[in-house]
């Protein structure tokens, strides 16, 4: 999903909506009429599907559920203004959250396997690794392959199966990473610091209600 919005930024958007209040006179229908499904009229939910009053409404996202709504104007885009907001959001916290560690020579998911490995405090399989940071098992080994020649995990074979390594963090590895840490929760705070405390919750809150109902979907579907 591509398109632009003038150079207005998805910062400029929520700090907008925070200081607004993100609400709309309960009486004002939206544009054209249409309402997504579970709107309440007045609520932030009816503005943020139809551009009404409140910065949220011309974030990258809005323009483009504007342009499926002018070519099937029969469909509920309705999915498209969270799904769609979740993935933009995603994408642009990994641009940005990647900066601490491009300095250290890191990508996002050689972190993610240090990180796991420093935070259960114990040897890990290449297996155990792969569901831990939810890869591949082949992206693991390619990525231990380049941690382990940089001297940031170390391997010990199994003495009754030659097949299964058990992995950690050496000295200099462990030192990296609580290192980077507190640098990536800071910036972190600072990304999210367009919204308010309470607001972080909230969101925290629905995030967390949304990925155990999908896991535990996909946990019965695998099942």
């Amino acid at each position: 999903m591509t398109a632009t919005n003038g150079g207005h930024t998805p910062a400029d958007d929520t700090a907008e909506a925070a200081r607004r209040g993100g609400h709309r006179p309960a009486d004002a229908e939206p544009a054209g009429g249409r309402r997504p499904v579970g709107a309440r009229p007045g609520s932030s939910d009816d503005t943020a599907a139809t551009g009404g009053a409140g910065a949220a409404h011309h974030d990258t996202v809005a323009a483009v559920v504007r342009q499926w709504r002018a070519v099937h104007p029969e469909l509920d885009t309705g999915p498209m203004e969270v799904i769609g907001r979740i993935n933009r959001c995603a994408a642009l916290l990994q641009q940005a959250e990647d900066a601490p560690l491009r300095r250290a020579g890191l990508s996002r998911p050689e972190f993610d396997l240090l990180g796991a490995l420093r935070r259960t405090g114990h040897e890990l399989t290449p297996g155990e690794l792969a569901r831990e940071t939810f890869s591949s098992g082949a992206a693991v080994t390619k990525r231990l392959k380049q941690l382990t020649e940089r001297g940031l995990v170390e391997r010990r074979g199994d003495t009754r199966d030659r097949r299964v390594a058990h992995l950690r963090l050496t000295d200099a590895g462990r030192d990296l990473v609580d290192a980077i840490l507190p640098e990536q929760l800071a910036y972190e705070t600072a990304v999210l610091s367009v919204l308010a405390p309470d607001g972080q919750g909230e969101l925290a809150g629905l995030l967390a209600e949304l990925l155990a109902r999908l896991e535990g979907r996909m946990g019965a579907l695998r099942a």
